[in-house]
């Protein structure tokens, strides 16, 4: 079989919608993300997507299938954790201190959880004999871009909104959750 451009890109963007809907949502809860900030949310999660099917790629069909009956768990409740947390600290008095926190720990679980699939694509790769480096690269520098563009949309969502925006966040991480336990 030959390398399909156009797949791996289709691909690309269907890994990376997780990534941009949490990107989103974290655009339209922290009004103050700085742009080092928002940088390292597009290096998290593009370098998850990039890193991820390379595991995968390498791993193989014996941890694959244990991988993926449990991604979806892994990462509903990463998503639920984070999303109830944002709940959690919306209802809490200052304001100011939510929607302003950063947290590189948070970034790093978000990435871990909006990457997962992507392991299992490192073994489809495997299989079809794909270029690894560059179906890595796409889906990195895809979800890189989306990440970034989702922080971008989700500040402009959140001026509208306002403060107690962060509670939707939270609700929209859940569902996302819940997709990705459904498998939708």
């Amino acid at each position: 079989m030959s390398f399909n451009l156009i797949s791996t890109f289709l691909i690309a963007i269907a890994l990376a919608m997780d990534a941009f809907s949490v990107s989103m949502t974290k655009g339209f809860t922290q009004k103050n993300l700085t742009k080092p900030q928002i940088l390292y949310y597009g290096l998290f999660f593009g370098g998850f997507q990039f890193f991820m099917p390379i595991i995968g790629y390498f791993c193989g069909n014996v941890i694959a299938s244990i991988v993926e009956s449990l991604a979806p768990i892994v990462g509903f409740i990463l998503l639920l954790a984070i999303g109830l947390n944002m709940i959690r600290e919306s209802l809490s008095e200052d304001d100011e201190e939510i929607t302003d926190h950063f947290s590189f720990k948070e970034v790093t679980l978000l990435a871990i959880a909006t990457s997962i699939d992507a392991f299992a694509v490192g073994i489809t790769i495997a299989l079809l004999n794909d270029p690894l480096l560059i179906s890595c690269a796409i889906i990195g520098i895809v979800a890189f871009a989306f990440s970034i563009i989702g922080i971008f949309i989700g500040k402009k969502l959140g001026n509208y909104v306002g403060d107690k925006f962060q509670i939707l966040g939270g609700v929209i991480l859940i569902l996302i959750g819940f997709k990705i336990l459904l498998g939708f």
